[in-house]
């Protein structure tokens, strides 16, 4: 599926994974190809992203999440990528 992660300064990550963990406001859950569509909202942890078999993760102070189509967009503060 299509992520774009997006900061107020700028576009963290623009990309396709086949798995991503969010940590949302009532607990992780994990979006997978042609997820149904859903807005939530997130808290401060960690996004891990499973990109062509290789993890990477971005530390998060919280934001939000849109799914729709195959297409996640995502609004955070406080994003570095490891």
């Amino acid at each position: 599926m299509q992520i774009d992660i997006l900061t107020p300064e700028s576009k963290l990550f623009s990309g396709e994974a086949s798995s991503i963990i969010f940590p949302g406001i009532s607990g992780n859950f994990e979006l997978l190809d042609n997820h149904a569509p859903m807005i939530a909202a997130l808290k401060k942890g960690q996004i891990e992203l499973l990109i062509e078999g290789s993890k990477k993760y971005i530390q998060i102070e919280n934001g939000f999440i849109e799914c729709i189509q195959n297409k996640v967009s995502v609004l955070i503060a406080g994003g570095n990528m490891s």
